[in-house]
């Protein structure tokens, strides 16, 4: 039975018409105006998965970029530092060798032990260096300091290492990628020494020796030996921080790889294809305004038309 069509019925089906037209209008003008392709989860539920996987990739990379630039800071400090405490105990050294002239008096050897004792000064501030209020040779330890300064029963003074846990420095570790770890810090004990082996006990014991050497002055070779076997551990540690920060350096490089493929495979899924859907906007326009114009010629606007 084919039911009757009425004015009224026209009517409701042109409207409704209309407004998926305008829909489809409105869905093309959000994607052009935000000029992304998903909205809503419902657009596209695979698309949001893709998206929302995206996501985590590119907060995670983003976390490691912020530890690798942590990591640089402190390893920077580090190397910096050492540098200065190897050049501040070659200078030392060079003291040594001149205060071991036979043709020295005491009122010389006496200057050489004050300049010694500056130099052990400046190394034991350059030794408690920090990174926003972390020690840079004292791992996790929060004492503030790297070495405790103290004095034993003659009077003499005492160095001591701080140590997060008895015995052992807990390293300081950043984690630059999925399977790389690096330490930022530098193991303080390995290279100034600790207790009476610290490069600062060994230039207190340059100094006595100067000034209680006699008249024609302390055998230097033993302190020489000292001082030498300190510059190498400096040395050591610099070697090994400048190794840590060529490792983070290549973290930096992957890591920025990283970030640019992820925003790359993310615009691929979310962003539009700007020229599409400007032409499918354009299209969806005309049709909307053929639809318009063939409604109106439908749709009569009076009775008298309709009974015409």
């Amino acid at each position: 039975m084919i039911g009757r069509v009425t004015h009224q019925t026209v009517q409701r089906s042109s409207l409704a018409n209309l407004q998926v037209n305008l829909g489809r209008m409105a869905e093309l003008q959000a994607k052009l105006s935000s000029g992304k392709n998903v909205q809503k989860p419902s657009d596209d539920p695979a698309a949001t998965s893709d998206i929302l996987l995206l996501d985590r990739q590119a907060a995670r990379v983003a976390q490691y970029e912020r530890n690798a630039q942590d990591a640089t800071t402190w390893l920077n400090v580090a190397d910096t530092t050492l540098q200065t405490s190897v050049k501040s105990l070659t200078a030392a050294r060079t003291l040594l060798v001149q205060a071991g002239n036979g043709g020295y008096g005491q009122a010389e050897r006496e200057a050489i032990a004050l300049e010694l004792e500056g130099i052990r000064d400046d190394l034991l501030r350059q030794a408690n260096t920090s990174v926003n209020g972390r020690t840079v040779f004292a791992g996790t330890s929060d004492a503030g300091e790297g070495w405790t300064l103290g004095t034993d029963g003659s009077g003499a003074r005492t160095y001591t290492h701080t140590a997060s846990v008895a015995g052992a420095t807990t390293p300081v570790l950043r984690r630059v990628g999925d399977a790389v770890t690096v330490r930022v810090d530098a193991d303080g004990a390995a290279a100034y020494g600790d207790g009476a082996t610290s490069v600062f006990a060994v230039l207190d014991a340059a100094a006595t020796a100067l000034r209680t050497g006699g008249a024609n002055g302390p055998d230097v070779t033993p302190l020489l030996q000292g001082v030498d076997g300190r510059l190498e551990a400096l040395k050591a540690a610099n070697a090994a921080v400048g190794s840590r920060q060529n490792l983070v350096q290549n973290a930096q490089s992957d890591l920025a790889s990283a970030s640019l493929t992820v925003k790359d495979q993310r615009a691929r899924v979310q962003d539009i294809d700007l020229a599409a859907v400007t032409i499918d906007l354009q299209a969806q326009e005309i049709v909307y305004k053929s639809a318009l114009a063939a409604t109106a010629k439908t749709l009569q606007p009076s009775l008298l038309d309709f009974l015409r």
